[in-house]
Protein backbone atom coordinates (compact mmCIF):
# COMPACT_ATOMS: atom_id res chain seq x y z
CA UNK A 1 0.00 0.00 0.00
CA UNK A 2 0.77 3.21 -0.93
CA UNK A 3 1.76 5.20 2.70
CA UNK A 4 -1.15 7.49 4.10
CA UNK A 5 -0.16 10.95 4.84
CA UNK A 6 -1.21 13.98 5.58
CA UNK A 7 -2.35 16.36 3.01
CA UNK A 8 -4.78 19.74 2.75
CA UNK A 9 -7.63 20.50 -0.19
CA UNK A 10 -4.96 22.78 -1.54
CA UNK A 11 -3.03 19.99 -2.41
CA UNK A 12 -5.34 17.74 -4.08
CA UNK A 13 -5.16 16.16 -7.59
CA UNK A 14 -6.98 13.82 -9.55
CA UNK A 15 -4.87 12.19 -11.41
CA UNK A 16 -3.13 9.17 -10.60
CA UNK A 17 -0.04 9.73 -8.53
CA UNK A 18 1.03 12.80 -6.51
CA UNK A 19 0.09 16.37 -6.33
CA UNK A 20 2.94 17.81 -9.15
CA UNK A 21 3.82 21.33 -9.32
CA UNK A 22 5.42 22.29 -12.78
CA UNK A 23 8.65 24.69 -11.33
CA UNK A 24 8.72 27.13 -14.38
CA UNK A 25 10.48 29.58 -12.42
CA UNK A 26 11.89 31.84 -14.70
CA UNK A 27 12.60 30.01 -17.58
CA UNK A 28 11.10 31.84 -19.44
CA UNK A 29 13.52 34.24 -19.32
CA UNK A 30 11.35 37.53 -19.11
CA UNK A 31 9.27 36.52 -22.12
CA UNK A 32 5.40 37.02 -20.89
CA UNK A 33 4.03 34.96 -23.92
CA UNK A 34 6.74 32.11 -23.34
CA UNK A 35 5.36 31.86 -19.90
CA UNK A 36 2.36 31.29 -21.05
CA UNK A 37 3.14 28.52 -23.65
CA UNK A 38 5.19 27.09 -20.37
CA UNK A 39 1.87 26.84 -18.69
CA UNK A 40 -0.07 25.64 -21.53
CA UNK A 41 2.76 22.58 -21.56
CA UNK A 42 3.03 21.64 -18.19
CA UNK A 43 -1.08 21.51 -18.45
CA UNK A 44 -1.05 19.19 -21.28
CA UNK A 45 1.70 17.32 -19.79
CA UNK A 46 -0.39 16.69 -15.99
CA UNK A 47 0.38 19.32 -13.92
CA UNK A 48 -1.44 19.78 -10.77
CA UNK A 49 0.61 23.58 -10.28
CA UNK A 50 2.54 25.31 -12.36
CA UNK A 51 5.55 27.81 -10.17
CA UNK A 52 7.21 30.20 -10.87
CA UNK A 53 9.70 32.86 -8.91
CA UNK A 54 9.25 35.87 -7.67
CA UNK A 55 12.09 38.20 -7.05
CA UNK A 56 14.08 41.43 -7.85
CA UNK A 57 17.79 41.35 -7.56
CA UNK A 58 18.74 44.10 -5.40
CA UNK A 59 16.42 42.29 -2.44
CA UNK A 60 17.47 38.91 -2.81
CA UNK A 61 21.30 38.86 -3.16
CA UNK A 62 24.07 41.25 -2.90
CA UNK A 63 26.36 42.23 -5.78
CA UNK A 64 28.91 40.28 -4.34
CA UNK A 65 27.45 36.61 -4.20
CA UNK A 66 28.63 33.77 -5.52
CA UNK A 67 27.31 30.87 -7.22
CA UNK A 68 26.55 27.82 -5.64
CA UNK A 69 25.36 26.01 -9.44
CA UNK A 70 27.94 23.78 -11.85
CA UNK A 71 28.96 26.73 -13.81
CA UNK A 72 29.95 24.27 -16.68
CA UNK A 73 25.76 24.26 -16.96
CA UNK A 74 25.26 27.72 -15.98
CA UNK A 75 28.39 29.94 -16.38
CA UNK A 76 27.27 33.06 -14.19
CA UNK A 77 28.92 33.49 -11.37
CA UNK A 78 27.52 35.74 -9.72
CA UNK A 79 23.80 35.46 -7.59
CA UNK A 80 23.26 39.08 -8.20
CA UNK A 81 23.92 38.99 -12.00
CA UNK A 82 22.09 36.01 -12.65
CA UNK A 83 19.11 37.12 -10.69
CA UNK A 84 19.54 40.52 -13.31
CA UNK A 85 18.54 38.18 -15.74
CA UNK A 86 15.67 37.41 -14.92
CA UNK A 87 13.51 39.56 -12.59
CA UNK A 88 12.07 41.83 -14.98
CA UNK A 89 8.19 40.70 -14.03
CA UNK A 90 6.17 42.19 -11.65
CA UNK A 91 2.72 42.36 -10.05
CA UNK A 92 1.27 43.29 -13.29
CA UNK A 93 2.78 40.45 -15.28
CA UNK A 94 2.03 37.62 -12.10
CA UNK A 95 -1.85 38.87 -12.61
CA UNK A 96 -1.73 37.93 -15.85
CA UNK A 97 -0.21 34.37 -15.39
CA UNK A 98 -2.54 34.15 -12.64
CA UNK A 99 -5.31 34.39 -14.69
CA UNK A 100 -3.80 32.18 -17.75
CA UNK A 101 -3.76 29.56 -15.01
CA UNK A 102 -7.01 29.95 -14.33
CA UNK A 103 -8.22 29.78 -17.96
CA UNK A 104 -6.46 26.51 -18.25
CA UNK A 105 -8.06 25.26 -14.64
CA UNK A 106 -4.41 24.47 -13.00
CA UNK A 107 -3.32 25.99 -9.75
CA UNK A 108 -1.24 28.97 -10.24
CA UNK A 109 1.67 29.47 -8.03
CA UNK A 110 5.11 32.30 -7.66
CA UNK A 111 7.41 31.28 -4.77
CA UNK A 112 7.81 34.91 -2.89
CA UNK A 113 11.81 36.11 -2.16
CA UNK A 114 10.46 39.22 -0.63
CA UNK A 115 7.63 40.86 1.32
CA UNK A 116 6.42 42.93 -0.81
CA UNK A 117 6.18 39.50 -3.25
CA UNK A 118 4.38 37.70 -0.56
CA UNK A 119 1.62 40.39 -0.19
CA UNK A 120 0.86 40.91 -3.55
CA UNK A 121 1.04 37.01 -4.90
CA UNK A 122 -1.11 36.11 -1.52
CA UNK A 123 -4.56 36.91 -3.73
CA UNK A 124 -3.78 35.12 -6.75
CA UNK A 125 -2.89 31.71 -5.09
CA UNK A 126 -4.30 28.73 -2.58
CA UNK A 127 -0.90 28.62 -1.28
CA UNK A 128 2.58 29.41 -0.47
CA UNK A 129 5.55 27.65 -1.77
CA UNK A 130 8.88 28.84 0.32
CA UNK A 131 12.31 27.78 -1.04
CA UNK A 132 14.60 25.77 0.67
CA UNK A 133 17.03 29.15 0.98
CA UNK A 134 15.02 30.60 3.13
CA UNK A 135 14.22 28.07 5.76
CA UNK A 136 15.87 30.37 8.44
CA UNK A 137 14.03 33.56 7.09
CA UNK A 138 11.44 33.97 9.79
CA UNK A 139 10.32 37.29 8.99
CA UNK A 140 8.87 36.07 5.42
CA UNK A 141 7.34 32.61 6.83
CA UNK A 142 5.78 34.60 8.71
CA UNK A 143 4.82 36.90 6.00
CA UNK A 144 3.60 34.34 3.89
CA UNK A 145 1.93 32.30 6.86
CA UNK A 146 -0.05 35.30 7.94
CA UNK A 147 -2.35 35.32 5.01
CA UNK A 148 -3.85 31.90 6.40
CA UNK A 149 -2.94 30.05 3.44
CA UNK A 150 -1.08 26.61 3.27
CA UNK A 151 2.28 26.71 3.07
CA UNK A 152 5.06 23.98 1.27
CA UNK A 153 8.64 24.39 2.53
CA UNK A 154 11.28 23.07 0.43
CA UNK A 155 14.30 21.42 2.96
CA UNK A 156 17.17 21.52 1.30
CA UNK A 157 20.55 22.00 2.43
CA UNK A 158 19.10 22.29 6.41
CA UNK A 159 19.50 20.36 9.57
CA UNK A 160 16.48 18.47 10.97
CA UNK A 161 16.57 20.97 13.51
CA UNK A 162 16.34 23.79 11.46
CA UNK A 163 13.52 22.09 10.00
CA UNK A 164 11.71 21.75 13.15
CA UNK A 165 12.33 25.77 13.90
CA UNK A 166 11.01 26.40 10.64
CA UNK A 167 7.63 24.26 11.33
CA UNK A 168 7.30 25.90 14.69
CA UNK A 169 7.85 29.35 13.56
CA UNK A 170 4.63 28.23 10.71
CA UNK A 171 2.94 26.62 13.46
CA UNK A 172 2.35 30.36 14.81
CA UNK A 173 0.20 31.11 12.23
CA UNK A 174 -1.12 27.30 10.46
CA UNK A 175 -2.21 24.15 11.50
CA UNK A 176 0.34 21.46 11.26
CA UNK A 177 -1.53 19.24 8.12
CA UNK A 178 -1.16 23.29 6.18
CA UNK A 179 2.65 22.91 6.55
CA UNK A 180 3.95 20.79 3.49
CA UNK A 181 7.54 19.85 3.65
CA UNK A 182 10.05 18.99 0.52
CA UNK A 183 12.63 16.90 0.78
CA UNK A 184 14.98 18.71 -1.56
CA UNK A 185 18.92 18.74 -2.25
CA UNK A 186 20.56 22.03 -3.49
CA UNK A 187 22.41 20.71 -5.69
CA UNK A 188 22.42 21.60 -9.82
CA UNK A 189 22.28 19.31 -11.04
CA UNK A 190 21.65 16.65 -8.07
CA UNK A 191 23.76 13.50 -9.31
CA UNK A 192 21.43 10.18 -9.01
CA UNK A 193 23.58 9.06 -6.13
CA UNK A 194 23.02 12.67 -4.05
CA UNK A 195 19.39 12.42 -4.19
CA UNK A 196 18.86 10.59 -1.13
CA UNK A 197 14.83 9.51 -1.32
CA UNK A 198 15.38 8.02 2.07
CA UNK A 199 15.19 11.11 3.35
CA UNK A 200 11.49 11.05 2.03
CA UNK A 201 10.83 8.74 5.03
CA UNK A 202 12.67 10.62 7.69
CA UNK A 203 10.34 13.48 7.53
CA UNK A 204 7.29 11.37 7.06
CA UNK A 205 8.10 9.87 10.79
CA UNK A 206 9.62 13.23 12.42
CA UNK A 207 5.97 15.29 10.92
CA UNK A 208 3.59 12.53 10.97
CA UNK A 209 1.15 15.44 10.72
CA UNK A 210 2.56 17.22 8.46
CA UNK A 211 2.25 16.68 3.96
CA UNK A 212 5.67 15.49 2.57
CA UNK A 213 6.75 15.63 -0.34
CA UNK A 214 10.08 15.97 -2.98
CA UNK A 215 11.78 19.05 -4.85
CA UNK A 216 13.86 17.36 -7.38
CA UNK A 217 16.89 18.69 -8.95
CA UNK A 218 18.00 15.74 -10.65
CA UNK A 219 17.70 15.78 -14.15
CA UNK A 220 15.17 13.43 -15.80
CA UNK A 221 15.91 9.91 -16.83
CA UNK A 222 13.93 8.14 -19.25
CA UNK A 223 11.59 6.32 -16.99
CA UNK A 224 11.11 9.31 -14.89
CA UNK A 225 12.55 6.99 -12.24
CA UNK A 226 13.45 9.19 -9.61
CA UNK A 227 9.99 10.98 -8.89
CA UNK A 228 8.03 7.51 -9.11
CA UNK A 229 10.36 5.90 -6.32
CA UNK A 230 9.99 9.22 -4.52
CA UNK A 231 6.17 9.18 -4.85
CA UNK A 232 5.92 5.31 -3.93
CA UNK A 233 8.06 6.35 -0.39
CA UNK A 234 5.10 8.56 0.40
CA UNK A 235 6.02 12.15 -1.46
CA UNK A 236 2.03 13.51 -1.99
CA UNK A 237 3.93 16.12 -3.70
CA UNK A 238 6.13 16.35 -6.42
CA UNK A 239 7.87 19.98 -7.79
CA UNK A 240 10.30 19.84 -10.59
CA UNK A 241 11.59 22.49 -12.91
CA UNK A 242 10.22 22.90 -16.11
CA UNK A 243 10.87 23.68 -19.62
CA UNK A 244 9.90 23.39 -23.37
CA UNK A 245 13.94 22.68 -24.30
CA UNK A 246 16.31 20.85 -21.95
CA UNK A 247 18.63 21.87 -24.52
CA UNK A 248 19.01 25.42 -23.90
CA UNK A 249 21.94 26.54 -21.76
CA UNK A 250 21.95 28.26 -18.78
CA UNK A 251 19.63 28.25 -15.19
CA UNK A 252 17.31 25.90 -14.80
CA UNK A 253 16.82 24.24 -18.13
CA UNK A 254 19.22 21.53 -17.94
CA UNK A 255 17.80 19.79 -14.65
CA UNK A 256 14.37 20.34 -15.71
CA UNK A 257 11.59 18.15 -17.31
CA UNK A 258 9.20 18.63 -20.47
CA UNK A 259 6.01 17.75 -21.49
CA UNK A 260 6.59 14.58 -22.53
CA UNK A 261 8.50 14.09 -19.50
CA UNK A 262 5.52 14.35 -16.93
CA UNK A 263 3.10 12.76 -19.41
CA UNK A 264 5.77 9.89 -18.77
CA UNK A 265 5.45 10.33 -14.92
CA UNK A 266 1.93 10.32 -14.77
CA UNK A 267 1.41 7.27 -17.14
CA UNK A 268 3.68 5.09 -15.19
CA UNK A 269 1.87 6.35 -11.90
CA UNK A 270 -1.52 4.99 -12.93
CA UNK A 271 0.22 2.07 -13.69
CA UNK A 272 1.68 1.58 -10.42
CA UNK A 273 -1.56 2.60 -8.58
CA UNK A 274 -3.98 0.58 -10.60
CA UNK A 275 -1.50 -2.27 -9.12
CA UNK A 276 -1.21 -1.64 -5.80
CA UNK A 277 -4.67 -3.35 -5.16
CA UNK A 278 -4.79 -3.87 -1.15
CA UNK A 279 -2.81 -5.39 1.58
CA UNK A 280 -5.44 -8.08 2.11
CA UNK A 281 -3.86 -11.64 1.57
CA UNK A 282 -6.89 -13.89 0.23
CA UNK A 283 -7.61 -15.90 -2.96
CA UNK A 284 -8.70 -12.94 -5.90
CA UNK A 285 -11.58 -14.00 -7.47
CA UNK A 286 -9.75 -14.52 -10.63
CA UNK A 287 -7.38 -16.83 -9.61
CA UNK A 288 -9.67 -19.40 -8.48
CA UNK A 289 -9.61 -21.81 -12.02
CA UNK A 290 -5.97 -21.53 -11.79
CA UNK A 291 -5.94 -22.37 -8.15
CA UNK A 292 -7.90 -25.62 -9.18
CA UNK A 293 -5.93 -26.22 -12.57
CA UNK A 294 -2.50 -25.71 -11.76
CA UNK A 295 -1.95 -27.23 -8.38
CA UNK A 296 -1.49 -30.72 -7.56
CA UNK A 297 -2.46 -33.91 -6.66
CA UNK A 298 -1.79 -37.60 -5.37
CA UNK A 299 -1.75 -39.75 -8.45
CA UNK A 300 -1.07 -43.74 -9.00
CA UNK A 301 1.76 -44.09 -10.72
CA UNK A 302 0.90 -47.83 -11.49
CA UNK A 303 -2.76 -49.77 -11.12
CA UNK A 304 -3.30 -50.50 -7.39
CA UNK A 305 -5.49 -53.21 -6.00
CA UNK A 306 -8.21 -53.03 -3.57
CA UNK A 307 -6.23 -53.39 -0.05
CA UNK A 308 -2.53 -52.33 -1.06
CA UNK A 309 -1.38 -50.25 1.51
CA UNK A 310 -0.24 -46.79 0.43
CA UNK A 311 3.79 -46.10 0.65
CA UNK A 312 5.32 -43.20 -0.96
CA UNK A 313 6.67 -44.71 -4.37
CA UNK A 314 3.58 -45.52 -5.24
CA UNK A 315 2.48 -42.11 -5.54
CA UNK A 316 3.20 -38.83 -7.69
CA UNK A 317 2.34 -34.84 -7.59
CA UNK A 318 0.17 -34.11 -10.78
CA UNK A 319 -1.75 -31.46 -12.06
CA UNK A 320 -4.85 -30.62 -11.44
CA UNK A 321 -5.89 -30.12 -8.05
CA UNK A 322 -8.69 -32.78 -8.23
CA UNK A 323 -7.73 -35.15 -5.43
CA UNK A 324 -5.75 -34.79 -1.92
CA UNK A 325 -3.40 -32.00 -2.42
CA UNK A 326 0.51 -33.87 -1.90
CA UNK A 327 0.98 -31.84 1.68
CA UNK A 328 -1.42 -34.30 2.45
CA UNK A 329 1.22 -37.22 1.71
CA UNK A 330 2.24 -38.32 5.02
CA UNK A 331 -0.93 -38.21 6.22
CA UNK A 332 -2.21 -41.12 3.78
CA UNK A 333 1.12 -42.87 3.82
CA UNK A 334 0.02 -46.23 5.62
CA UNK A 335 -3.75 -46.06 4.64
CA UNK A 336 -4.63 -49.24 3.16
CA UNK A 337 -7.26 -48.72 -0.18
CA UNK A 338 -10.51 -49.90 0.27
CA UNK A 339 -11.00 -49.72 -3.61
CA UNK A 340 -8.64 -50.28 -6.67
CA UNK A 341 -7.02 -47.11 -7.52
CA UNK A 342 -5.52 -46.84 -11.19
CA UNK A 343 -2.95 -45.61 -12.44
CA UNK A 344 -2.38 -41.38 -13.08
CA UNK A 345 -5.77 -41.34 -10.99
CA UNK A 346 -6.27 -39.02 -8.27
CA UNK A 347 -6.27 -40.03 -5.25
CA UNK A 348 -9.31 -38.94 -3.03
CA UNK A 349 -10.36 -39.82 1.01
CA UNK A 350 -13.15 -42.17 -1.04
CA UNK A 351 -10.45 -44.75 -1.99
CA UNK A 352 -9.63 -45.24 1.68
CA UNK A 353 -13.05 -45.16 3.50
CA UNK A 354 -14.93 -48.79 4.09
CA UNK A 355 -17.62 -48.58 1.72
Amino acid sequence: MLPSIPTCPALHTKRAGPFVIAEIGVNHGGDLDLAKRLIDEAVAGGADAVKFQTYKAKTIASKKSPSYWDLSCEPTKSQYELFQKYDAFGAEEYGKLAAHAAKQAVTFLSTPFDLDAADFLAPLMPLFKIASADITNFPLLRACAKHGKPVVLSTGASYLSEVDEAVRCLREFLPAEHIGLLHCVLEYPTPYDHANLGVIETLRRVFPSHPIGYSDHTRPDPAMAVLLRAWMLGAVVIEKHFTHDKTLPGNDHYHAMDQHDLMRFRQAAAILEQTEGNSEKVVAESERVARKEARRSLVAVRDLPAGHILEECDLMAKRPAHGLPPSDLSWVLGHRLTRPLAEDEFLTHAHMLAD
